[in-house]
């Protein structure tokens, strides 16, 4: 490992580092525009320029690879000139507009100009005017603004794997596009607006709308998908303005999701504020908490255990699903669910975790996908296993419909016949997981959430099995959710018991007019219509399906508005904090549990948040273990029975619309639009 001396201190840095990796080593402070520690290397803004022993000119640290014996200065008059040049270049042609740029405030231009840069230019000629470019309706460009330092460009090639950005013309003449003035085709398409040093990008739903130091930050937990990508919530007042990434090396690194960042307009539109009953008339009508309880208890009290159910929904937090078990645990009623697609999950935790963590994608060197599209379940997730074929040549099998998942995967069939050819090594992608020493299999809804699901998770652990995906020091078998409430639910039991009937024998005792009452904790993907003979009542914080279908409406909050906890897919505990509170008469969930509890004279044994989480880490002790995954057996799990000919398929089809916030959201429908236009033009 070379070691090298920065400015008299003396440092040792991996072999394959940059002199700027060594500088950063020695608590040096390096400017820079162009270099991202997870984007190749341009070399393109000279800003990071050092001076170097020997060397006839200041040379750019990003670019050199570290040497051992190197002598390196920061600190000398040729670099604080040479800095203060590339800063007087750069400012050439960028327009004076920083007191209307949306950057503002978080312009890494105007600190570093503040902290490197000359306090005059000795350049009057005319700027140079750049006309703005077309890239969707989540990025607002001001292209006049634009360094060129390449880094949307290079994220949207390495990370997003879209290549659709890129550099057109020559010298003074270069121009940061998109080729065909079409909205990016990609799923994370706004981290470059993160990426952008300058205001060039800038976010289209969030111009003009706030200032950084009007906004109150709060660190929490993204429930649009199951990755739980740490995210931090910029609201004023009791108003979501914005979504921003969190680092977090083991999850989403510093990424997040368009749906993420964006889906948060959905908060403002369709809100239920105050509870609501229905009258003689059909129609839902405005009432109070008292009256809405008392039709709830009423209903109750005449009916029977056994014809009570409780479903929830998929972005419903750990403490107001254990609140709704003890309640109908109390009434003696073993009818509740937290799969709302019916997935054949449950039991075995090895058999519903992304056992090798997301992490662990970086070491697999085979992957087998079946039933599960990540890019769509998971953007955050796919863009890790493309870095792994980017760098490794990972190959990918795929057992389900054909789809661009943003690198190459040999697509081996949509018929469950493929599974039995992997489990017998007839199928010649057999070769490459016996090949591998960590292969990796990735299991999504799309063959869990069939009538054969356990089926199918029983042959997937054979495959498992036989190919060593599962050894003492590897576990490669994962299970892909798409709901953030669900390993939190299996894990704590909100599944039927013994006798009790999950949501599928739920919908036919509707139908056949057993059921009396179904309690909907923000559950809204069920099929709820066969529900309709049963007294719904439906507790969430959207007019979505649940609140349409419902005959008593009570307003809950969404996840920006209340402190709760989360289980990701691997099962890693995770703890969201409250950035606004509810609207309206709106309570959170658990709350409204425990006042219902009340009128019914039922004894919860909680009257706070603290209370109720001191029982539920009582009931399941890792819930108390923040931001740790609990270790898993490998147990048997999964059916013995034979899988049925029908063809697999993906849970989710509409990226862009997975849930009541997102089907809310105006950004969301105008993304579906573009998307929409854009591939019909290129059809045509």
């Amino acid at each position: 490992m070379p070691k090298l001396t920065v400015n008299d201190i003396e440092v040792v840095v991996e072999d394959g580092a940059t002199v700027l990796h060594a500088c950063e080593a020695a608590n040096v402070e390096i400017p820079r525009f162009c270099y991202h520690d997870r984007l190749s290397i341009a070399g393109n803004c000279r800003m990071c320029l050092v001076d170097m022993e020997r060397a006839p000119k200041p040379i750019a640290s990003c670019a050199m690879p570290a040497g051992d014996g190197m002598v390196i200065r920061t600190d000398t008059d040729r670099v604080k000139k040479a800095r203060e040049g590339v800063m007087e270049f750069l400012l050439i042609n960028h327009p004076l507009d920083c007191p209307i740029c949306d950057q503002g405030g978080e312009c890494d231009l105007q600190d570093q100009a503040m902290g490197y840069g000359f306090d005059g230019s000795r350049f009057d000629e005319n700027k140079r005017a750049v006309e703005n470019k077309h890239m969707g309706p989540l990025i607002s460009t001001t292209m006049t603004r634009c360094i060129h330092c390449t880094r949307c460009v290079r994220f949207a090639t390495e990370v997003a794997g879209v290549p659709e950005l890129g550099a057109i013309g020559r010298g003074e003449s270069v121009e940061i596009t998109t080729y065909l003035e079409k909205t990016l085709a990609s799923e994370l398409s706004a981290n470059v607006i993160d990426l952008c040093p300058v205001g060039a990008l800038t976010s289209k739903p969030y111009a003009f709308a706030a200032r950084p130091w009007e906004l109150n930050k709060t660190e929490s937990i993204d429930v649009m998908d199951a990755l739980g990508s740490n995210i931090r919530v910029d609201a004023r007042g009791a108003q979501v303005m914005r979504v921003l990434p969190r680092l977090n090396e083991d999850i989403n690194e510093e990424w997040i999701s368009d749906k993420t960042r964006y889906a948060v307009d959905g908060l403002r539109r369709q809100r239920l504020d105050r509870p609501y009953l229905r009258g003689r008339d059909g129609r839902l009508a405005p009432a109070s908490w008292d009256d809405a309880f008392k039709a709830i208890a009423a209903k109750m009290k005449k009916a029977k255990p056994a014809t009570m159910a409780a479903i929830a929904g998929d972005q419903v937090d750990a403490e107001a699903m254990f609140a709704l078990k003890t309640l109908f645990g109390k009434m003696g009623s073993g009818n509740i669910d937290c799969r709302q697609d019916g997935a054949k999950i449950g039991g075995a935790r090895a058999g519903y975790l992304f056992n090798s963590t997301i992490a662990g994608i970086d070491d697999a060197d085979a992957l087998l996908i079946i039933g599960s599209n990540p890019r769509i379940e998971a953007a955050v997730l796919n863009a890790r296993i493309r870095r792994n074929w980017l760098s490794t040549g990972l190959p990918v099998g795929v057992v389900g419909p054909k789809m661009d998942l943003t690198y190459d995967a040999a697509f081996l069939g949509d018929e469950p016949a493929v599974l039995a050819d992997l489990a017998s090594g007839k199928h010649k992608f057999a070769a490459k997981l016996k090949k591998a020493k960590r292969p990796m299999i990735i299991i999504g809804m799309g063959a869990l959430a069939r009538a054969d699901g356990a089926a199918v998770l029983g042959q997937s652990r054979d495959i498992a099995e036989t190919y060593g995906v599962v050894t003492k020091t590897w576990n490669g078998f994962n299970i892909l959710h798409s709901a953030a409430s669900r390993v939190a639910g299996l894990d704590m039991g909100f599944v039927p018991e013994k006798s009790g009937l999950d949501v599928e024998a739920m919908c036919k005792a509707a139908e056949a007019g057993k059921l009396d009452l179904v309690w909907l904790l923000g559950a809204d993907e069920a099929d709820l219509p066969r529900l309709k003979n049963a007294f719904i009542v439906y507790q969430g914080h959207h007019g979505d399906n649940g609140a349409h279908h419902a005959d008593v409406v009570l307003p809950g909050a969404a996840y920006t508005e209340k402190d709760g906890i989360y289980l990701n897919t691997e099962g890693r505990v995770q703890y969201a904090n409250r950035a606004a509170f509810p609207p309206g008469e709106a309570r959170e969930d658990w709350a409204i549990l425990r006042a219902f509890a009340g009128v019914m004279k039922i004894n919860f044994g909680f009257d706070s948040l603290d209370e109720l989480r001191e029982l539920l880490f009582r009931a399941v002790p890792h819930f108390a273990d923040r931001d740790m995954i609990s270790p898993t057996k490998w147990v048997k799990f999964g059916s013995r029975a034979k899988v049925k000919p029908v063809k697999f398929t993906t849970a989710i089809d509409n990226f862009y619309m997975t849930c009541a916030i997102s089907r809310a959201s105006e950004t969301m429908a105008e993304c579906m639009r573009a998307n929409g236009t854009d591939r019909a033009e290129a059809a045509e």
